[in-house]
């Protein structure tokens, strides 16, 4: 049977909710990753040093027993964001990085920046301390196509926040175009981006070609095979350093997903190195996945790699159709689905 060792990878975009909702997925991670950047969009966000605090003492709660998992904490950057936060946050070692959402690009991102140079003295901190931007790079004008919100994002509002910030560590969160790939490629090695299994295994005909499937809908969203999901696969099983994991795994209750107005969210923690290992393996790249999942994301973080190991096995496995979630039912990627990899407990 052909078996794959890797060091053990690390989430650098994962939702964990609250609550309840929190014990019924927070194990699925802990089991494949050694460390998660838990995103700050809940309700209400995590605006300051205290609540992130607070937020991992939860999370740390909820974990099985004898994990090892670390909850890296980030800030939620809004328009009033102070210089004298960015510095409490640079000095807190939970604290390691600050997310912009634009206002109305995602769930829960109603408090986020509506105004980008309100924001540029505490950018001009975090590029003083060092602290990472992680950004949610979408416009959300009512006139721009939700398929072209991306690249408009870049060319408006990127390109000059990178031009006025050289300095500043920036990771382009889960990136869905041929353009994401091509700008952070062509920025310095402070310019970095994830990418999610669900953009490398899926594009906007498995969404829409049949009947509307509610459980691929994600913002942002699915775009076409050519050119862009294909960029992106090329990206992921290049070797470069500026691409890394990031699941972006956001579980919402199957009812909130198969309503009138669904939520956007694709759930993947449950399997997510084996949906990495078959989106490398349908490229031809096994080989490069370590790098990739392991490696490139520590090293952008200035963070030690991970020391345990985890063991794939080329087994065939059927997806169940359903999780347990919060008293409810959460629809996993790749549902009723078989994935060729195994993780070995």
């Amino acid at each position: 049977m052909e078996k794959i060792t890797l060091t053990k990878p690390d989430d650098w975009h994962l939702h964990l909710r609250g609550g309840s909702a929190m014990k019924s997925v927070v194990g699925m991670s802990a089991l494949q990753m050694g460390r998660g950047v838990i995103m700050p969009n809940l309700s209400p966000p995590i605006r300051n040093v205290s609540q992130a605090i607070a937020y991992r003492k939860e999370i740390m709660s909820a974990l099985p027993i004898e994990t090892a998992f670390n909850p890296l904490m980030v800030l939620y950057l809004t328009d009033s964001t102070t210089k004298k936060e960015i510095i409490e946050a640079s000095k807190a070692q939970e604290i390691h990085a600050v997310k912009l959402y634009p206002a109305g690009a995602t769930t829960n991102s109603e408090s986020g920046v509506t105004n980008l140079s309100s924001t540029y003295p505490a950018l001009e901190q975090m590029q003083k301390e060092g602290l990472p931007l992680l950004i949610h790079g979408e416009v959300t004008d009512n006139d721009i196509d939700i398929f072209d919100r991306e690249k408009v994002f870049i060319d408006r509002t990127l390109t000059r926040l990178v031009k006025d910030f050289p300095g500043l560590k920036i990771v382009l969160e889960h990136i869905t175009t041929k353009d994401a790939v091509d700008f952070v490629n062509e920025c310095e090695i402070n310019i970095a981006a994830t990418i999610t299994p669900h953009h490398l295994l899926a594009n906007r005909n498995h969404m829409l070609v049949g009947g509307i499937k509610p459980h691929f809908y994600c913002l942002p969203v699915l775009k076409r095979r050519t050119p862009h999901q294909d960029s992106l696969v090329r990206a992921a099983t290049s070797g470069s350093a500026k691409f890394f994991l990031g699941t972006d795994s956001a579980p919402h209750e199957k009812h909130q997903k198969e309503s009138a107005c669904g939520c956007a969210g694709v759930f993947s923690a449950h399997a997510a190195i084996e949906l990495y290992a078959e989106a490398f393996e349908r490229a031809g790249k096994i080989e490069m996945l370590e790098g990739f999942a392991s490696f490139f994301g520590a090293d952008f973080y200035g963070l030690p790699r991970n020391q345990e190991k985890i063991t794939l096995e080329k087994a065939k496995w059927r997806v169940p159709d359903s999780y347990n979630f919060s008293g409810s039912h959460v629809t996993p990627f790749f549902s009723g689905e078989e994935l060729s990899w195994s993780l070995l407990a």
